[in-house]
């Protein structure tokens, strides 16, 4: 296969200092690179984009094990994308084998062998899927949180990537009644109509708690929190004994201008109504990936869940729909086909 001299590549113009904008970023040409031994070059063809690739400023990422999430001004930036091997030299990846890797935000990509994951295009019914942020959903569900038949859950943040489906997937799991919270009319009337949700607490309409409260008369058996703050204090003021709640996002921190502001919460009320409190990541439970795809694939295809995803052409397309998505305007997950 011929390659190109050049490829294009998204990098990270400067750090925001408030509203995030195209202006942070800048498209560049550059030369494609050559693999070495033990490397593959990929030729990515879809990406995704997700509100945690917001470039963050910390003033001491190392204290909070934060360093690999970050973006320095001058970088290409990073997240998940699919694309076809090109080359790679000394490795048993053949040519045009489609693989899963987190060098997306450029055209082409060299990675080290054990960085990319070689994909099963019949594990999933569409290809797309492989960048959702299921696995998240999933794992908060299912390890962190333990829905189980006849729950009430309360989802944060569930029009985004993880939210729309965690919910389905909470639904899934047994759940009685399902809840989300949004920024939106528009989005809160999509989650009710299309995904499931049973009510939806929104954002900027009043008192949380008291609208959870209206939501949920009998209080919560789980939260599954992508957001943080408000939203989680609200939840524990609603929680029956012995909820179950699975942190995996901190958006309202992240979000905002203190990307690690702290969430004031009560202590007394988790041990006296014995609640768990349980973060979790997906990098610490790489051995359920099997079972999440084959649920997750079963489910797609028998239609007992969508996946929800908004679809743009050209990787210029990139900076500007991370801005749109962490101001709001999408539901779902957004993905960029380079």
């Amino acid at each position: 296969m011929s390659l190109p001299a050049t490829h294009r590549e998204v990098r990270l113009a400067a750090l925001p200092d408030g509203e995030l904008t195209p202006g942070h970023f800048e498209v560049v040409t550059a030369p494609v690179p050559a693999p070495g031994p033990g490397q593959v070059l990929v030729r990515n063809r879809l990406m995704s984009v997700a509100a945690v690739m917001r470039p963050l400023t910390l003033a001491d990422p190392d204290a909070f094990g934060l360093p690999q999430l970050l973006h320095k001004a001058g970088e290409v930036m990073r997240g998940a994308a699919l694309g076809e091997v090109v080359r790679a030299p000394g490795t048993d990846l053949a040519p045009g084998t489609l693989v899963r890797h987190r060098a997306g935000w450029r055209e082409y990509a060299v990675l080290n062998a054990p960085e990319v994951s070689p994909v099963d295009p019949e594990v999933l019914p569409d290809p797309a899927a492989h960048l959702s942020q299921g696995f998240t959903a999933w794992l908060g569900v299912v390890r962190g949180a333990g829905v189980r038949r006849g729950d009430t859950v309360f989802v944060t943040g569930a029009a985004g990537g993880v939210g729309s489906l965690a919910g389905q997937f909470a639904r899934l799991h047994g759940a009685a009644r399902v809840i989300g919270s949004t920024g939106s009319r528009h989005k809160a009337d999509r989650l009710t109509r299309e995904l499931g949700y049973d009510a939806v607490v929104l954002r900027g309409a009043g008192s949380i708690e008291e609208q959870l409260r209206a939501a949920a008369p009998d209080g919560i058996d789980v939260l599954f929190d992508t957001v943080g703050g408000e939203q989680l204090r609200a939840a524990l003021a609603l929680a029956r004994r012995n909820a179950r709640f699975a942190l995996v996002g901190a958006l309202a921190a992240q979000l905002s201008d203190d990307a690690l502001a702290p969430t004031a919460i009560s202590t007394l009320a988790l041990i006296t109504r014995s609640i768990t409190l349980r973060g979790i990541s997906a990098v610490d439970h790489q051995d359920a990936m099997p079972g999440y795809l084959s649920e997750f694939g079963r489910a797609l295809r028998e239609g007992a869940l969508t996946y929800p995803y908004t679809r743009l052409t050209g990787i210029d397309q990139a900076p500007g729909a991370l801005c749109e998505l962490v101001a709001g305007r999408h539901l779902g997950a957004v993905l960029v086909e380079l």
